[in-house]
């Protein structure tokens, strides 16, 4: 049994789903980003954590997809705050229709992805749903600090990485552990199946950070440096701006929040103090210490060594790594 096994039932699983018919303008936006496709990694992950512990996925499936139109829902309402033109090549759905119709239609997928526990064992209902509340909320705030830190001169790196646990990593985290709990897992390895994927989702994060400045074009899907040229405050930029001597801080001031005449240049001349202060050799620091620290807590989760073993697998494919 491989990924691609979890993989398809997630794929037919969605495809039945129904939002709603009518009025079209409400639901045709859902049906549409929803079949923009994705990794479709948070309810992967909830299958997977629940095969540590059962062979039975039915039960799973329909709370393994909320996680799913829950991530697709924070995508629709972040492009409007963002101004993105663009979501996975296509037209955001703010774009293709128009931002009161993205922001309508977003929150009836937040009721839908309610609507998708409510199978779940009553036994196990409560907990979960007020554990996905709380994610939820969670999800929110970190979306309230990243456009905080656009405004705030100085952000330190700990608030940064307590921001992308909270936007990014903390629905991993979730994910794992509600496959866990509704395959019957322990309370402790239900916890350190969250704690594997939060740690993940804040290593993935950095990584994404570091291919925007260090990456390949053609393999990264985006343009290299982009968040430079926007002044987006990422490890990288702010691991500079707390090491960086006289000269290098009037380099940097330099171009900061200035208007971007010549975005090569700017980009040339950030990444030149990156590599003079050896950012990159920092950020895959932390990156490697977040990824061993969630595969320690995979090693302490009592399953069998085969199942972790899909988890693991998947982890360095989303890290691009081989051991």
């Amino acid at each position: 049994m491989d990924l691609s096994f979890f993989s398809d039932k997630i794929t037919a699983g969605l495809a039945q789903l129904r939002y709603g018919n009518e009025p079209e303008a409400l639901y045709e936006p859902i049906r549409y980003i929803m079949a923009l496709g994705g990794k479709r990694i948070r309810p992967l992950l909830t299958l997977l954590g629940a095969h540590l512990f059962t062979d039975d996925l039915e039960p799973v499936l329909k709370p393994a997809l909320a996680t799913e139109v829950f991530h697709n829902f924070t995508l629709l309402h972040d492009d409007i705050m963002d101004q993105a033109p663009l979501r996975r090549g296509k037209p955001t759905v703010h774009e293709k229709w128009n931002p009161n119709v993205a922001i309508l239609s977003g929150d009836v997928m937040l009721v839908r992805a309610y609507e998708l526990f409510l199978d779940v064992n009553p036994t196990l209902l409560p907990d979960v749903l007020r554990k996905f509340s709380q994610t939820a909320a969670a999800v929110c705030e970190g979306q309230q600090w990243d456009m905080n830190f656009e405004t705030l001169e100085r952000v330190s790196l700990e608030q940064y990485l307590d921001m992308i646990r909270l936007k990014t990593a903390v629905l991993l985290g979730f994910s794992l552990e509600l496959g866990a709990l509704l395959g019957g897992a322990s309370t402790d390895d239900a916890n350190h199946l969250r704690q594997f994927g939060t740690d993940i989702g804040i290593a993935f994060q950095l990584r994404d950070d570091l291919l925007d400045v260090y990456g390949d074009a053609a393999t990264f899907g985006k343009r290299v440096g982009g968040d430079i040229v926007s002044d987006k405050k990422t490890f990288l930029l702010l691991t500079a701006l707390a090491q960086a001597n006289e000269p290098q801080q009037a380099k940097l001031a330099q171009y900061i929040g200035q208007p971007v005449l010549d975005a090569p240049e700017k980009v040339e001349a950030i990444t030149a103090i990156y590599d003079q202060l050896n950012v990159r050799a920092q950020t895959e620091a932390r990156i490697n210490d977040f990824f061993l620290d969630a595969l320690q807590h995979l090693d302490r989760v009592q399953a069998p060594g085969e199942r972790k073993e899909l988890l693991r697998h998947l982890a360095l494919q989303l890290m691009d790594r081989e051991s």
